[in-house]
């Protein structure tokens, strides 16, 4: 027993591989040994970036663990970008002391030692600063003493938005460094994921906090990565790895990460799966123009599936395009599948108040999750009931069933005012108020990127005629900025990206309605219809077999083998 615990001490990747078993989990993957074992070599002042989901965070919890392990007299610190995270990490420690056989000696024996979720003692001489303490980033730092900090996570969406929250980060960042205490052995930790292009993580390293790199793919540039890879990853490249192969496919396969990828978009994917912080400007603004599909759109109806294709024979060259240099517009390669009837017709509104803003309106048809953009308005009278009329008129042209409303501007006065209006006119239509609360560029980019890498968005071609001659009194420069395809082109994560943000954000916010719509796969959709034909088929022939050979002759579909059969006269339908 004593030589296997030597081992233990000795070796953190063999103390992580024996935790994971007393946690019944899978064996520790091979991401997760090179993480083990740069915590336990790696230099005084260190940080960690691999991809999210890698397990980064119990990782460091069992290093706290083996050092303690190893010297009951460490004093740890752990910060978290919440005081909320860092207390689980806390009592995540002191169930795994508790429960695990081989450290229940950690425990402590007196009564006035400390067992919290803000700190704890483990078999230790007594001493003012406890064995392990956990505060939040924000928390009071000053004041304490730690022989091993710990900084997870610290960079969230939440506190590094904007170069001013970037800033404040990295002060209380100088102040961590304060705390730890002047022993020859004494190490400061970073492990997060990147947030932003313009992450703290990167000043961090110009600090002399050595990155260890491990993106969740094999990079296609490695310059970007600066000779800070992972170096079993170095290792693999230099021996003729293939580019975007999975680095730890026990984690997650290929075809998991090609999934993540489609569902955060390009943009979030290389910084929080390929941690790739050196984005150029092409992907510094990830909605292109490129990835729609601009055909004419029918009001009513559309086919099955649309296939989009880069092919040059598909560039519009008859629009006017207004996006960064080499974005064009594709037309879709094929249209396939039988033309029926949208699933759902919406109309998205962004009311704003008179001035330089714009409410505008956006009708959006879905079906088979391809969504169809009919029609953008804009309006400069803030919500007259001149514009929430002629909203209304647009509703009834494209057979809107529901006014998805925004409620931060007037908190609901919009909503209220269409009520009455569609009362007095008669007119069903469904109202949906949503509220929006995160950050607007965020908002924009998390709702559209996703649909358009997928080529999931048909744009009518009237929409970028109508667009680029919309307010013609406006000089060339202003006008520029009020254009859809302008904001949507120019808009990245910056705050402030684009001064005017009315079109984009509307459009944004009818795509986001449609999110659940969108996990519908074309080939999906087509399979469930052609399955509840059969059935419907299958039960006529049983209830009347005369009648079903009578409509398979005529070759009636499902909605006219009803019609016909709610016919008590005839089993010929009423429209033959």
């Amino acid at each position: 027993m004593t030589n296997v615990l030597e081992a233990l001490q000795a070796d953190f990747k063999l103390f992580l591989q024996a935790l994971w078993d007393q946690l019944d989990l899978p064996s520790p993957t091979r991401a997760q040994y090179a993480i083990a074992d740069y915590i336990q070599h790696g230099p005084k002042r260190l940080q960690i970036q691999a991809f999210r989901g890698v397990g980064k965070s119990w990782i460091t919890g069992a290093f706290v663990l083996w050092s303690l392990f190893n010297d009951p007299e460490k004093k740890i610190m752990i910060i978290s970008a919440s005081k909320e995270r860092a207390d689980n990490m806390s009592i995540f420690l002191q169930k795994l002391i508790i429960e695990t056989p081989w450290l229940k000696h950690l425990q402590p024996k007196g009564d006035d030692s400390r067992w919290s979720r803000i700190s704890f003692d483990v078999a230790c001489a007594p001493h003012q600063a406890p064995s392990v303490k956990s505060v939040g980033i924000t928390g009071q730092l000053t004041g304490s003493r730690a022989d091993l900090m710990i900084l997870d996570d610290i960079e969230v969406p939440g506190n590094s938005l904007s170069e001013m929250m970037r800033e404040k980060l990295l002060q209380l960042c100088t102040e961590a460094e304060s705390i730890l205490t002047p022993k020859e052995d004494s190490r400061i930790m970073y492990l997060g994921t990147p947030q932003t292009t313009f992450t703290v993580y990167r000043k961090l390293a110009e600090r002399n906090y050595r990155p260890f790199v491990w993106p969740a793919r094999i990079p296609r540039k490695t310059s970007n990565y600066e000779g800070l890879m992972a170096p079993q990853l170095q290792a693999d490249i230099d021996n003729g790895a293939e580019a975007w192969s999975v680095t730890d496919p026990d984690r997650f396969d290929s075809d998991d990460l090609l999934e993540r990828e489609a569902a955060m978009g390009r943009s979030n994917f290389m910084l929080q799966f390929m941690l790739d912080t050196s984005l150029s400007d092409a992907e510094k603004f990830p909605l292109k123009m490129a990835d729609l599909v601009v055909t004419s759109v029918n009001p009513s109806s559309a086919p099955d599936n649309v296939v989009w294709c880069s092919d040059p024979q598909n560039v519009i060259k008859d629009l006017p395009t207004v996006g960064l240099p080499g974005d064009y517009f594709y037309s879709p390669m094929q249209l396939t599948g039988e033309w029926t009837p949208y699933q759902e017709t919406i109309c998205s509104v962004d009311p704003s108040g008179r001035g330089t803003d714009e409410t505008s309106a956006a009708f959006i048809s879905q079906k088979n999750g391809f969504l169809y953009l009919h029609e953008m308005r804009a309006y400069r009278d803030g919500y007259s009931d001149n514009t929430l009329l002629d909203i209304l008129k647009g509703c009834k042209k494209y057979n809107v069933t529901k006014l998805v409303i925004e409620t931060n501007f007037g908190d609901g006065i919009v909503a209220e005012l269409f009520k009455k209006h569609l009362v007095q006119r008669q007119q069903l239509v469904d109202i949906e108020e949503v509220r929006a609360n995160v950050r607007k560029e965020d908002r924009i980019i998390d709702s559209l990127e996703p649909i358009l890498n997928q080529h999931r968005l048909i744009v009518d071609r009237s929409v970028i005629d109508w667009d680029f001659k919309s307010n013609p009194d406006e000089a060339p420069e202003k006008r520029l900025m009020y254009m859809l395809f302008y904001q949507m082109s120019r808009m990245c994560k910056e705050k402030g990206a684009v001064k005017h943000d009315d079109r984009i954000d509307c459009l944004a916010q009818g795509v986001k309605y449609f999110t659940d719509a969108l996990a519908i796969s074309a080939h999906e959709s087509v399979k469930n219809r052609k399955m509840e034909e059969w059935n419907d088929m299958l039960a006529q022939w049983q209830d009347d077999p005369q009648a079903a050979a009578n409509h398979m002759v005529l070759g009636m579909d499902i909605n006219q083998r009803r019609q016909a059969t709610g016919n008590p006269k005839s089993s010929v339908p009423t429209w033959f």
